[in-house]
Formats: C-alpha cells, sequence, structure tokens
C-alpha cells in the first residue's frame, strides 16, 4: 500500500509529489503514468523551451488570465504564486530568463532541464514511477476502520490512503470521476487559431500587426468582401486586442488566441463558425480614419491609392484591403469618392471574416472543461464528495490564456494539496 498514489506522470502530478516527499520524507509515494514517457506536455511547451512561469506576481492581475477558475484561483495564487514557482526552480539550480512579453524559460532554453530537474528530484526523494500503467478503475473500499483507494491499472491493482488526480484532459478519467459522483463539465477546446477563406489575406501568410479583433454576435451573416453604404451596428461578444498573424489556413496569434480561450464554450455551442470584425489599425475608429484618409488624399493626390503607405500596416496586407473596399488599382487619390473612402475606411477599422472551423495551437492543446470547480475545496483542492481525494491540474475545470498560465494552475494546485495531504 502506498500512502499516497498520484494518477499523472505530468507537471502537476512531479510538482505535487516532490513538495510531499520533502515535507515529510517517510511517505511511501508513487506516480502512475499509462505511457512509456513522463512529462510529455512539458518537453513540447514554449516550442520545446518550456514556458515554465509568467512573470506576472500579482495575484489579483494573474487570476485575470483564466477564462474559468478566475475567482476560485485568486486564494490560492496568494498562497503559491509565480513568484513561488521561480523560488522553486532557482533553489534547485535552474535559473529563468524573462521574454519581453512576460513568458519566463529556463536559461537553457531546453525543456529538458526541467523534465531533469524532475527526474533528478523524484530520485533523490524516492518517488516510485509506475509506467505503462492507464487506469481502468478507481473504487473507495473499507479496510478495518479506514476507507483506502484502490486503483486498478492495466497491469495490476495499488491501494492508498491518499489519492490525487493529475491527468489533464483526460476522458477516460474523467469517467471514472464521474462513477464516483463528480460533476465534469463537457470538455471543448481552448487555445486554437481560426480557419478563414477570405481573398483579404489569401496569399500573405506571414505577416503579423497588432489589431483588435472582435466576436460578433450574429454568426450567420453571410461573407462579404466589400462594405455596405448602410451599417448595422452589431453586438461584439467578446473583444481582444494583440498581435494578429496570418497563416495559410487563417488567423493565428495572441489576440486570436486569447479570443479562444475566453470565447470557448461559446465558439463550440456556434460549432466553430462566426464572424469576427478586425480593426486593423486598433489607433483610429471610423469617423477616425475617414479624416486621415482625406487629408492623404488631399497631400499625395498624385499618387495611386493601391501604391501608397498611407497607414502603419504591412504593405501587402494595404494592397488587398484597398482591392477588397472596390478602390481599382490605378485610381489616384484624388480620384477617389467619398463612397470609396468610405468602404477603404470599413475595410481598415470594421473588416468582417467569416471563421469555418477551428486548427489547434502547435502541440499546446489546451482544454476547458473537467471537474466541476463546485466540488473542490480550494483551501485544499480536495473533492468535496470524498475525503482524501485531490485534484491537481487541468483535470479541474480551469484553463488559461497561452503564456505560462496554465503551467502556473498545475504548479499552485499541486502545492497546495500536497500541503493538504501532509497536513491530513
Amino acid at each position: 500500500m502506498f500512502d499516497v498514489l498520484i494518477i499523472g506522470g505530468g507537471a502537476a502530478g512531479f510538482y505535487t509529489a516532490i513538495h510531499i516527499a520533502e515535507a515529510d520524507p517517510k511517505l511511501k509515494i508513487a506516480i502512475i503514468e499509462r505511457g512509456k514517457e513522463v512529462l510529455t506536455k512539458v518537453k513540447v511547451s514554449g516550442g520545446g523551451r518550456c514556458n515554465v512561469i509568467h512573470a506576472e506576481f500579482d495575484p489579483s492581475e494573474l487570476v485575470k488570465n483564466y477564462p474559468r477558475g478566475e475567482k476560485e484561483l485568486l486564494g490560492p495564487f496568494h498562497r503559491h504564486s509565480s513568484f513561488d514557482t521561480l523560488n522553486f526552480f532557482k533553489d534547485r539550480g535552474i535559473d529563468l530568463k524573462m521574454e519581453g512579453d512576460g513568458r519566463m524559460f529556463p536559461v537553457s532554453n531546453s525543456s529538458q532541464t526541467i523534465i531533469d530537474c524532475f527526474l533528478n528530484e523524484a530520485k533523490r526523494l524516492g518517488i516510485k514511477i509506475l509506467m505503462y500503467s492507464s487506469v481502468i478503475d478507481i473504487t473507495s473500499v473499507k479496510q478495518g476502520n479506514e476507507k483506502i483507494w484502490q486503483v486498478t491499472s492495466v497491469k495490476k491493482t495499488y491501494t492508498c490512503k491518499k489519492l490525487l488526480v493529475a491527468t489533464g484532459s483526460n476522458p477516460k478519467i474523467w469517467d471514472l470521476l464521474k462513477k464516483l459522483g463528480h460533476t465534469i463539465e463537457p470538455p471543448v477546446a481552448s487555445l486554437f487559431t481560426f480557419k478563414i477563406k477570405d481573398e483579404r489575406i489569401r496569399g500573405i501568410q506571414g505577416l503579423s500587426t497588432n489589431a483588435r479583433v472582435e466576436l460578433l454576435a450574429n454568426s450567420s451573416k453571410p461573407k462579404i468582401t466589400i462594405a455596405l453604404k448602410s451599417k448595422r451596428v452589431e453586438k461584439a461578444l467578446l473583444i481582444e486586442e494583440g498581435p494578429v498573424l496570418i497563416t495559410h489556413w487563417g488567423l493565428s496569434g495572441p489576440a486570436i488566441l486569447r479570443l479562444s480561450a475566453w470565447g470557448a464554450k461559446i465558439l463550440h455551442e456556434k460549432n466553430y463558425n462566426f464572424t469576427i470584425k478586425i480593426n486593423w489599425l486598433p489607433d483610429y475608429y471610423v469617423g477616425a480614419i475617414i479624416n486621415l484618409l482625406l487629408q492623404i488624399k488631399e497631400v499625395e493626390g498624385k499618387k495611386t491609392v493601391l501604391r501608397t503607405h498611407a497607414v502603419d500596416l504591412p504593405r501587402r496586407l494595404w494592397t488587398n484591403l484597398v482591392r477588397a473596399s472596390g478602390i481599382p488599382e490605378n485610381m489616384k487619390w484624388a480620384d477617389v469618392s467619398k463612397q470609396l473612402l468610405q468602404s477603404l475606411s470599413d475595410q481598415l477599422t470594421s473588416c468582417t471574416l467569416q471563421v469555418e472551423g477551428k486548427s489547434a495551437f502547435k502541440a499546446e492543446f489546451v482544454t476547458a472543461g473537467g471537474v466541476s470547480l463546485k466540488e473542490i475545496n480550494f483551501k485544499t483542492f480536495g473533492s468535496k464528495l470524498h475525503d482524501n481525494l485531490f485534484f491537481a491540474g487541468e483535470v479541474i475545470d480551469v484553463d488559461a490564456i497561452t503564456g505560462g498560465f496554465n503551467f502556473q494552475n498545475a504548479w499552485t494546485s499541486g502545492y497546495i494539496a500536497a500541503k493538504a495531504i501532509v497536513e491530513k
């Protein structure tokens, strides 16, 4: 029998096990892993460099990066924040460096540094790792006056006094937790890119520019490539601003990924067919950009619109938007009518695009959904339904935007669960 059995050999599982073993070296601890490797998500994080944390050390600001779990994680982040994670790795000889956007990576630029750290710590502390052990059943049984956990894998059955589930987005484990009475919020994709077929972004993949992106409430309207003279103002369900990357399949970049995270459940309900509106010049609104275009028309009257680098946009994107506005390729600024100027301003600041599906964000696939937050005690990350059952990481209905925030949920929940397990 183990004192503590941890299902899931990922970031949350190892972080929890290490903190338990350090707090009480006498405990017999094992990590049970279904595959042939552990820490696979750590390996691919940050393009193989491992985005360990984000340099947001204020818990009140940190929670704003969690579409699901914002309210619940405030208290836990006060107990174990990004700063505490930073010190955890620093104490083990691993220095982290910060990039311009706040993401933090090991100085080595290799996720193997973090993997080796966890494996070395597990070996030093005597934590057993049980590989090729896919779990097929979880039950609680009475042994004398105590209730213990019985975990059956494809290999054998293990017993333990305390059980922690850190399996991430594993549907089979969620099904087993359902049998124990837990509510599982339906899993839906989060952090994905948008599939878009539109002439305005065709053939210019690789371009990136800062933009404001709105998810429109009406997703059934047809694709529009030339602005209509009479426009209806549509309500935006979500708004994000930041870099937008044009790809060969559509749109990606931080603004798109954040929108996909905050809108995960809404977009799933829409079957990933919806309309977005982009302001390619977020410092301008429609009226302001028209005034700017009128000034350019007055100053650059003899130049063709298409070949004028009039605004701060990649030239090829400007060219596509000018064409979409209906302005002929050889038309000079002096000859542009008020109607065409309005059309161009709409393309620049109110460009509507129809999204027709999603693509996963590299290998760092994140899922919204999991064990209902209502059934978790966030002071311990323990189950409200069963004694001595704990959770850590993405197995619960918490997810974050890209940037190291999903890992911080793993670190924090693992630490707090470890403390609660030891104190019990």
